[in-house]
């Protein structure tokens, strides 16, 4: 799962929230295969309720236009209920704590509850670990160049497309699973 928010960073800060989540489900059993994919615009608000309009420069890293939010986004607690749905109950594997840093945050700004415990997250960094990765390579490589550092074919991806960080995230599971320098047993002993 990756998530992506729409602060800018800039002096006129706005709360950091989430505009777009992506999810893939990866089978642990054969050949690994990719089960299926789910990618949901959120709408932006802030902590007044009121609709964040999005930064030129956000625009431009993720490729998220106001058309995408305006035809497409849902609320906040749609959109995760949308992916939990999708997950089947399955555990999450993100790059990193995007159930602190992005869910977590955005429901607080948006006053409502997490839908989706914390206990149902945890950071695929460990499985890149537990598979030999080097932690001075984990630290420089971002979830859109993980299937590129191990040279995995792949279909081209966007890179700060949250869906196509999470394919690039499961391509590589998938190939060091195919290859054996990952067990599937490790996603239920980690």
């Amino acid at each position: 799962m990756r998530a992506r928010n729409a602060g800018s960073g800039a002096a006129h800060d706005p709360d950091p929230v989430l505009t777009q989540i992506g999810a893939v489900r990866l089978g642990l059993e054969d050949d690994f295969p990719l089960l299926g994919t789910h990618k949901v615009y959120v709408r932006p608000i802030d902590r007044f309720g009121e609709r964040y309009a999005l930064d030129p420069f956000f625009t431009k890293l993720t490729g998220i236009t106001e058309d995408n939010i305006e035809a497409e986004a849902r609320a906040l607690g749609e959109a995760l209920a949308e992916v939990d749905r999708f997950s089947g109950g399955a555990q999450f594997w993100s790059w990193g704590k995007d159930e602190l840093n992005m869910i977590a945050i955005s429901c607080y700004v948006a006053g409502i509850q997490p839908s989706i415990p914390a206990t149902r997250f945890d950071n695929a960094v460990k499985l890149l670990i537990a598979a030999g990765m080097p932690i001075e390579d984990l630290a420089r490589t971002p979830s859109n160049k993980l299937a590129d550092y191990y040279s995995v074919d792949h279909p081209p991806l966007q890179g700060h497309d949250a869906l196509d960080d999470a394919l690039s995230v499961t391509y590589t599971l998938q190939h060091l699973m195919k290859t054996g320098k990952l067990r599937p047993d490790v996603f239920d002993r980690l």
